[in-house]
């Protein structure tokens, strides 16, 4: 009797279980294509080739540290410091091109980010503290760094070629686009198809189990807060080369919206689960929300107000899904 009643339970549990990881999984692509849906029947404008590309553009910076910043979180760790690396690797692009050429100010630019990524891994692997708190901590250096370059000043680069990147077009589309394109498939074949993506999922998903099965773990959480940092660089030399300028406070927040567009993709923030192409995902639903309040002239206050609850609902659906 107790057998024939258990197994209907469980039987039960796991259908439910199933339906939750299809909520979490393809959840935000059914909000995106609902709110594609909706804005190309409310306006004209939404659904053109120049308003699209124009999203695209916009998105790419912060799409670029999304995709990084997923499996960061899929790892289990944050990274608070990739606004300040996102600023002071274009303040060290637009100085080093203003003295030598564009090309070796987008190199170091891009260098920068990858060497800021890198002591961020050092600096936590030596203090053992939380990537929370230590990351914070080296994203207030990097800032004040950036202040000390730049001396509170604008950095204007004059030679036209380093607009080069931020502005010209292939086939249509700003070179910012295909950048982020391609960043976008290389981490997401990175996370879903290699070894180092199933160390991330094992490291984030129960680290100790991880440890004991011979995964360095150490070295795993490093290469994220690298990736992370070369990520912020490559969007920072983008956003210097857009406007061929760059000063210490650009970037401010942006890690904390990288973060948010990664969680309202579906990414558990409590690590061991995530997809970048979600990441991707959940920038672009914060994007278009963004473009359609414009588009539709609705206050911005109230696209603020929808985007928080949507990343509260985010949040608080990963916590139920994984109470069940």
């Amino acid at each position: 009797m107790s057998t024939t009643t258990t197994e209907p339970t469980a039987a039960a549990a796991a259908s439910r279980g199933r339906r939750g990881l299809i909520v979490r999984d393809y959840g935000i692509v059914l909000c995106f294509v609902a709110l594609f849906v909706a804005l190309s029947l409310s306006t004209s404008t939404f659904l053109t080739e120049r308003n699209l590309l124009n999203i695209l553009d916009q998105s790419a910076p912060l799409g670029i540290i999304t995709c990084a910043i997923t499996i960061c979180i899929v790892c289990g760790i944050f990274d608070l410091s990739t606004g300040a690396i996102y600023g002071l690797s274009a303040v060290v692009a637009a100085k080093v091109a203003s003295s030598t050429t564009p090309d070796v100010g987008v190199a170091a630019g891009v260098v920068c980010g990858l060497g800021l990524g890198l002591a961020n891994a050092v600096v936590i692997h030596l203090t053992r503290i939380n990537s929370f708190i230590g990351t914070l901590a080296t994203g207030i250096v990097f800032r004040g760094l950036a202040l000390l370059i730049t001396g509170g000043a604008i950095v204007t680069v004059t030679d036209s070629g380093f607009r080069t990147l931020g502005r010209s077009e292939l086939l249509g589309a700003k070179y910012s686009v295909w950048v982020f394109v391609v960043f976008f498939a290389i981490t997401a074949f990175l996370l879903a198809r290699t070894t180092f993506g199933r160390y991330v999922f094992a490291v984030g998903g129960n680290e100790e189990a991880a440890r004991l099965s011979g995964i360095r773990t150490e070295l795993v959480r490093g290469a994220c807060y690298a990736l992370s940092g070369l990520a912020a660089g490559i969007a920072g030399v983008l956003a210097a080369s857009r406007t061929a300028s760059a000063q210490a406070d650009l970037g401010t927040g942006l890690e904390l919206s990288a973060i948010a567009a990664a969680v309202v993709g579906g990414t558990s923030i409590l690590g061991g689960e995530g997809a970048v192409w979600r990441g991707v995902l959940g920038v672009l639903t914060l994007a278009i929300i963004g473009n359609g309040f414009d588009l539709l002239g609705i206050d911005s206050t109230y696209q603020l107000l929808v985007q928080g609850v949507l990343i509260l609902s985010a949040v608080a659906a990963d916590q139920l899904l994984r109470r069940r």
